[in-house]
């Protein structure tokens, strides 16, 4: 599942949908803190970001915030069980 800006979207489908519907085609990220802590007995683990998006053509960068939940697959990779994205206005 991913929230974004508040909108709950569910599904891989849907959320690619999402992601490419966004009005803009090239983003820079740049981070500036990252935490992380385990989550559960799966082996799960929990990831905080923080930082700033530049958009093509934009002179102010916008902050954000994002959450992602990983969890582990079989295989000894990781996949995205939930992610949550807020830009931070203020």
């Amino acid at each position: 599942m991913l929230t974004f800006e508040g909108q709950k979207i569910q599904g891989s489908q849907n959320i690619v949908a999402k992601l490419t519907s966004l009005p803009f085609q090239q983003c820079q990220h740049s981070i500036t803190t990252v935490d992380c802590q385990p989550s559960g007995p799966a082996g799960g683990m929990l990831v905080f970001v923080s930082g700033n998006l530049q958009l093509a053509g934009e002179q102010h960068a916008l902050k954000f915030s994002q959450m992602f939940h990983l969890m582990p697959t079989p295989q000894g990779s990781f996949y995205v069980f939930n992610d949550i994205f807020r830009l931070n206005y203020a």
